[in-house]
């Protein structure tokens, strides 16, 4: 903005500066032109401004010199009306006229109705008598330039012989060139500043009524309302920062939404899954209360469900809480130093007696060695394990199957693998799986539950291990999880040192 405002100062100067030379340089040459061509005469600009009476005492010169030396060797000459006539004829042509005085009367007048004026103005005999290119200038309404020249008559009296220059016929052609010159310039002026006035409302006016609008539009909920801007100007790049916010704003709300919506459903989903161990442990607390279970192993029956139903509730809740934790980065890890191999193993050991009493056997590949390592929190890794193989459990789809993990070394980072040859997932539902509440399952039978919040847990603890997490799978077929761990290498462990 800067930038325009000083170049909108220098075309404001420079270019009405150089069009008035310009333009004023054709008025005046077309005006001299015209001068030079009415009255026969060569002058440069200078002079024609400086000093235009030289202009008109240039147009009788030739006249006046005549009339001069005919007044000094035969002056009998002046007395011939013809002559005179014929000499104020050609006067005439020049814009003059002439006027002969025998004493103190007019006894020729070349211009009856201009005259009058003059008559008494008229100078005396003697009085003045005008040189070779000079001339009296006499002023007022309709100016006239007078040269004069004195001789005598035959008869002895004095006599004067007058040429007389209408002054008005050139100065309207100077004070026309003037007003030109004005009106010109006033022209150049109106139309530089329309133009920039032009220049500057699309750089800096219109840009801003955009924003403008956007902002009314932003403040009327219309988030959709885009804007482009030229990132060379200030006022560009304002119109740049506030489609960013634009966009910024309406991902934030598209969150917030989304976090309502998910509320929302986790509320339902909540309510569903809390619903049926509710309804079972008021039934089965109902019937010992009524006196159904009258013996003592249907009352140990009924008492164990109770209490089996009150831990699936409490694993619920505890998820719940946790990913609140977790979701809002409360959740302290505490990373350390963890043997791959041996680790894993230990993971899945804890896991193997609970598989097999569910008719699922569990395979543990090793492919790493035993020194590799990686920097992690192992309560929390440990979750992760569990919550993948407590999801392919709960969606295996049959009375008996296999879970296996493999553990492979890369050059900078282990792969775990954990697969399973269960229903699988639909291709649609492949890429929402690690959605927070996301479940492909939409019926939410009571036989599966859950919150959709398991395998969100797991991304956002791997991710916070710098490692990243995907899954592939064929309906059907099965699913494999792959989690990607950075190794703890000993340039690592250097630099570690190093900045310590």
């Amino acid at each position: 903005m800067k930038r325009r405002l000083k170049t909108a100062f220098i075309i404001m100067i420079i270019i009405p500066v150089f069009a008035i030379i310009l333009t004023g340089k054709l008025i005046v040459t077309y005006q001299l032109n015209s001068i030079q061509e009415t009255y026969d005469v060569e002058s440069d600009t200078i002079q024609v401004i400086a000093n235009p009476m030289n202009i008109l005492n240039r147009l009788t010169r030739s006249i006046f010199n005549q009339l001069n030396l005919t007044a000094k060797k035969n002056p009998e000459k002046l007395e011939n009306e013809d002559y005179i006539r014929e000499i104020n004829k050609e006067l005439r042509k020049k814009y003059s006229y002439l006027l002969v005085r025998k004493g103190k009367q007019i006894v020729f007048n070349g211009d009856m109705e201009s005259s009058s004026r003059i008559i008494t103005m008229l100078p005396n005999f003697g009085e003045y008598d005008t040189i070779l290119d000079g001339g009296i200038y006499i002023s007022g309404k309709n100016p006239v330039l007078l040269k004069n020249q004195d001789f005598y008559y035959s008869d002895g009296e004095e006599g004067t012989i007058f040429i007389v220059t209408d002054v008005t016929t050139l100065v309207p052609q100077i004070k026309n060139s003037a007003i030109q010159v004005v009106i010109s310039f006033l022209v150049i002026i109106i139309i530089t500043a329309t133009i920039l006035i032009f220049w500057l409302y699309r750089g800096m006016i219109r840009p801003l009524n955009t924003l403008k609008e956007a902002t009314k539009e932003l403040k009327n909920g219309n988030l959709d309302y885009s804007i482009t801007g030229n990132s060379d100007d200030e006022i560009g790049q304002l119109c740049l920062d506030f489609e960013e916010m634009r966009v910024h704003l309406k991902d934030l709300i598209e969150v917030q939404m989304q976090y309502e919506q998910d509320s929302r459903e986790l509320i339902s989903n909540i309510s569903h899954d809390l619903k049926t161990p509710l309804t079972a442990i008021k039934g089965y607390a109902e019937g010992l209360i009524d006196k159904v279970a009258d013996t003592p192993e249907r009352q140990e029956k009924y008492l164990k469900t109770i209490y089996n139903k009150a831990n699936d509730m409490s694993v619920l809740v505890d998820e719940l809480s946790f990913f609140a934790k977790i979701d809002c980065n409360n959740i302290p890890y505490n990373f350390n130093l963890i043997p791959v191999t041996d680790y894993f193993q230990d993971c899945m050991e804890e896991l193997r007696l609970d598989l097999e009493v569910k008719n699922i056997k569990l395979v543990y590949e090793n492919e790493v060695d035993h020194s590799v390592k990686v920097l992690a929190d192992p309560e929390q890794m440990k979750r992760v394990i569990n919550n993948i193989v407590g999801n392919a459990v709960k969606y295996l789809g049959k009375a008996s199957g296999k879970i296996t993990m493999n553990i492979k070394e890369y050059k900078k980072q282990i792969q775990i693998s954990i697969s399973d040859d269960g229903v699988g997932i639909a291709e649609k539902d492949l890429p929402f799986i690690f959605d927070r509440f996301y479940r492909a399952d939409a019926s939410r039978n009571s036989k599966k539950g859950g919150t959709g919040l398991g395998l969100a847990i797991v991304r956002k603890i791997v991710e916070e291990h710098s490692g990243r997490v995907w899954a592939e799978s064929i309906e059907g077929q099965g699913t494999t999880i792959y989690i990607a761990l950075p190794k703890y290498l000993e340039e690592t462990k250097s630099t570690e040192e190093k900045n310590l």
